[in-house]
This record gives structure tokens, C-alpha cells and sequence, in this order.
């Protein structure tokens, strides 16, 4: 007879798809990915296929059964969680077109002018959220305006997680935390007729799905998902929250021993999550970053995010491969990794400002200006390279303190994941710079596991989610490691003169801006 005794958690990122196998104490016993893809054209547009996106899902549970014995048999419930905001429209014979991605930039002037209104206001402080072109609601008041034929043959507006969920199930559904950010309020997780108004989307809210908690609530496998990913049909399916928080609950954004924790993903972008009960919500009078519910009753959590973080140390990192190849000796990314701790150890603290803006994006957090660019202030003859990657480095950590500054107090407790959690010098300038200890999971795959927690919460493998955090998470997160005394206070020191740089450089990214603009046109006109 079939024993039950596995659960899988699916993560559907924006290039890569992966179905992970967990017991159900939490362990990861297996995992199987996909490579996804992406298409960008002219004007800002990144789209995905939206059906070859169901085949790679359904691709990499094949791929997961066939690498565990027996898994038709042994998963007890699986969950979906996937990459956030964009647009996935389907009609009545599958999907209206390509997806437009989180990715997409084409609803720039929508945006524009949405956050000029006087309704944008009341729509922030109902969401929690604010604009941009990532999201579902800017992208959906975009088409609107421009491609209302989109909507016209749309019957409903669906997320990269709700599609495959559609797939795996035949259930038209979104989660509390996708709804609530985009067009409801974080306080109920309903849909809300003020912010949907302020988007100018009232005429099309029939094409909202219903709100389904996936902690609550499973819908079973339909036997033709079941044929194509090797699953038996029938199995409980639940629908996860977005990504961000799935990956934050997995790595310990809630509970443990600390009370006041956050939790930071220090990857090539930069997200930074606090969880906080509804009602102690902070809103910046900015009207930036995201309020995100978790799969917890009165639980979401505040979100700053900005667009480069490791991306800033690559880009140093380069300049220096860059110089080396043009000597003829020529060295790979890991090798300079390898040197960055040493580097790190070579330069005095907090003496450069650095604002790590680098994307060709601008910053979203927690201000959002398209034009912001990365630069350094206090420059001086004395400074040789090792200086330069320190200031960098101490600039990620002084953009992590402006996100979570902008959110209230300052953390007791950080957990951290993504590239930057394997450099201890790293962790150290993070770990002073918010003047919190750091601690880091072992969690390899945290989107999939938090994404798995909720279907063990939903069948009953555990009470609530407290009781699975205390087995899946808190066992899993590292000694707590306490910052520098010595760091704290240059840093202390050095984060008014990054907050002051950061306030007075908006017309200077003006006028460069401006002043790129008239060299490209001349350009043009020459040619």
C-alpha cells in the first residue's frame, strides 16, 4: 500500500521552473528544474508563453518522478507558488496572448499618470502598495487604454501561479497576497472597490478570480494534470502565496526566538521583508513597496526592494576582470570572487559613500526614480581598489537600512539569504549596518518549501503554520552572529551622509538623464 509521506512544492520563477520534494518533517529529498524563457522587444515588452510555461511546470514534476521511487504514490499534497505581479490573461479557449511579464516596462505612462491622481492616495493607503509597471493593475489599466481588445477577450486575469494552478486543478483562483496588493485591502484580503476605481478598472472587474487561501483550502489533481505530469489525479493541490513571501516564510521572516525579525534576500536585486501585524503597518508618505500578506491570520508583511544589489559587486568585480584581460591575464567571475573578503579586509570602514543604483532601471525602493544611477561620494587620491569594493559593499548595506528604515524601526534580527549570506565579510557590514545579528538558513529552496508549508498546513500535517515554522524553519537557521561594535558606529556615522547624497541627487540624474536623451537624439539626427 502507498504511504503519504511526501510533499512538493513547485516555485515557478521568471527563468527557471522547479518541483522540490520535502518529508513531511521538511526535510528536501529531491528537486528537478526547468529552464524557462522570456522574450524582450522594443518598447519595454518581456513576455512568456504562457502554455509553454504549463509544459516545463508539468516537465519538472515528470523529471521529479523520475528521480524518487515511487512519487505518484507518496505525495500527500503539493503547492504552487510563482513569480509576482504581471498579467496572465485567459479567454475561453486558453491563454489571450503571451503573458506580460513583472518584467514589462510598457505601462510607464500609465503609471505616470495614475500616481498623479488624487485617487492614488486612498488606493496606496487601502493596498499598502505602490505603483509600478510590475504590477498586474498598471499593466491591466495600461491595456485599457492602448490594446483594450486584450481584455475584451479575456475571461479572467490570472498571475504566472494562479495559471498553473488552473492547470493542475481547472480552478480560476488567485491567493490573499497577490489580490490584496494589487486591487484589495491587506486588512480583510478582499478585493477593494477603491483601489480598483483609482485604477480606472471598476468596468472590468468581472475579470477579477476568486480570492482562494491555499493554507485553507485544496482543489484535486484533474486527471488529464495528472496524466502530464505523472502525478496521480486527485492529489490535493494548493495554491501558494507569491513568491517573495513564500521565500521569506521558508527562510524565517516569522517566528523563532526573536520577535522583531526581518528577512532579506541579497541576490542580484535586493528584497527586504518585516512581518508585522496588519494593523502596525508603516506607509511612507513616499507611497512606495509592497504590503504582503502571509499565510497567517493578521500577519503580512512590509516590503522594500531594490533593483541591484550583487548586481553593484559584479559590476566592480568586472571592472577589475575587465582591466586583467586587457593584460593578457585573464580570470574568471569566481576567481574575484574568491578575493572579496580579502579586499573587504584591506579597507577602512565607512569612508566612501556609494549608492548601489546600477540597474539601468533606476531604484524602487524606497524611492522610485527611473533615472537614479549609481555613483560614489568622497573620492580621494588615497583610495586604491580595495577601497572602492568596500564602499560598494557598505552601499548595499546602506540601501538595506533606508528600505527598512522606511518601514519603521530597525529589525532585532535579520535572517538573510541569496549570494550575499556565503561572504562573512559581507554579512558583516550587512549585519552592523542595521545593528542587528544576522542569521542565515540552511534552506536550499526556500520559495518551494514555504510554498510546501502551506499544503501540509491545508491537509491537516499541522495545526496552523506556527507549528510548522517551529519544525521546518527555526531548526534550519544558523547561530546568531552579532555585529562589530566598531562597524555599528562608522556605520552610524556614514548612513546621514548616504541619506543626504541620496536626497540632494535627484537633479543631477535629471540632468544627466537629459543630457543622454539630446546626445542620443543627436546621434540620430546625424545618421
Amino acid at each position: 500500500m502507498d504511504r503519504a509521506d511526501i510533499l512538493i512544492g513547485i516555485d515557478a520563477g521568471t527563468s527557471v521552473i522547479k518541483a522540490v520534494a520535502f518529508d513531511m518533517a521538511g526535510h528536501q529529498i529531491g528537486a528537478f528544474s526547468v529552464p524557462n524563457r522570456y522574450l524582450t522587444a522594443k518598447g519595454g515588452a518581456a513576455t512568456q508563453s504562457m502554455d509553454r510555461t504549463w509544459r516545463d511546470c508539468a516537465a519538472a514534476l515528470r523529471g521529479l518522478g523520475e528521480a524518487i521511487d515511487g512519487l505518484a504514490g507518496r505525495v500527500a499534497a503539493l503547492s504552487v507558488t510563482g513569480q509576482g505581479d504581471g498579467t496572465w490573461l485567459v479567454g475561453p479557449d486558453g491563454p489571450v496572448g503571451d503573458a506580460w511579464l513583472w518584467l514589462d516596462a510598457r505601462a510607464a505612462p500609465t503609471v505616470a499618470r495614475l500616481a498623479a491622481s488624487p485617487a492614488n492616495r486612498a488606493r496606496f493607503e487601502a493596498t499598502g502598495t505602490g505603483l509600478n509597471t510590475c504590477q498586474q493593475g498598471a499593466q491591466m489599466a495600461h491595456m485599457d487604454t492602448h490594446a483594450p481588445d486584450m481584455l475584451d477577450r479575456a475571461e479572467v486575469a490570472l498571475h504566472c501561479k494562479d495559471w498553473l494552478y488552473l492547470n493542475l486543478t481547472g480552478q480560476r483562483a488567485t491567493d490573499p497576497s497577490e489580490a490584496s496588493f494589487t486591487f484589495g485591502n491587506f486588512r480583510h484580503r478582499r478585493y477593494d472597490d477603491t483601489a480598483i476605481a483609482a485604477l480606472g478598472l471598476s468596468h472590468r472587474r468581472a475579470l477579477l478570480p476568486e480570492i482562494v487561501d491555499g493554507s485553507q483550502a485544496t482543489h484535486p489533481l484533474t486527471g488529464d494534470a495528472a496524466r502530464q505530469t505523472g502525478l496521480r489525479a486527485g492529489t490535493p493541490v494548493s495554491l501558494g502565496y507569491v513568491d517573495m513571501v513564500m521565500t521569506a516564510l521558508g527562510a524565517g521572516v516569522y517566528g523563532g526566538t526573536a520577535g522583531d525579525v526581518a528577512c532579506s534576500t541579497v541576490g542580484s536585486t535586493g528584497v527586504h521583508l518585516r512581518a508585522v501585524a496588519a494593523g502596525d503597518v508603516q506607509l511612507n508618505q513616499q507611497g512606495t513597496g509592497y504590503v504582503i500578506c502571509l499565510p497567517i491570520p493578521g500577519i503580512v508583511t512590509q516590503v522594500q526592494t531594490n533593483m541591484a544589489a550583487t548586481l553593484n559587486l559584479d559590476w566592480v568585480l568586472g571592472i577589475a576582470a575587465g582591466i586583467l584581460s586587457d593584460l593578457g591575464r585573464p580570470v574568471t567571475h569566481r576567481d574575484l570572487v574568491a578575493h572579496l573578503d580579502e579586499w573587504l579586509g584591506q579597507a577602512r570602514p565607512g569612508q566612501i559613500v556609494y549608492h548601489p543604483y546600477i540597474s539601468d532601471a533606476g531604484e524602487r525602493g524606497p524611492f522610485v526614480n527611473a533615472d537614479a544611477r549609481a555613483g560614489f561620494v568622497g573620492l580621494a587620491s588615497g583610495h586604491r581598489y580595495p577601497d572602492l569594493v568596500r564602499a560598494v559593499a557598505e552601499g548595499l548595506g546602506m540601501a538595506m537600512r533606508d528600505c527598512y528604515a522606511a518601514m519603521g524601526p530597525l529589525p532585532a534580527e535579520l535572517r538573510l539569504t541569496g549570494g550575499a549570506a556565503r561572504s562573512p565579510a559581507l554579512r558583516g557590514i550587512l549585519s552592523a549596518a542595521l545593528a542587528a545579528p544576522v542569521r542565515v538558513s540552511a534552506r536550499d529552496e526556500a520559495g518551494a518549501a514555504g510554498a510546501a508549508m502551506m499544503a501540509a498546513v491545508a491537509i491537516g500535517a499541522y495545526p496552523d503554520m506556527e507549528a510548522c515554522i517551529a519544525e521546518w524553519v527555526t531548526p534550519l537557521l544558523g547561530k546568531a552572529e552579532a555585529p562589530d561594535p566598531a562597524l555599528m558606529a562608522a556605520y552610524d556615522g556614514l548612513f546621514p551622509a548616504f541619506s543626504a547624497a541620496r536626497h540632494a541627487l535627484p537633479p543631477v540624474w535629471d540632468a544627466l538623464a537629459a543630457a543622454r536623451a539630446a546626445f542620443a537624439k543627436g546621434q540620430q539626427d546625424e545618421q
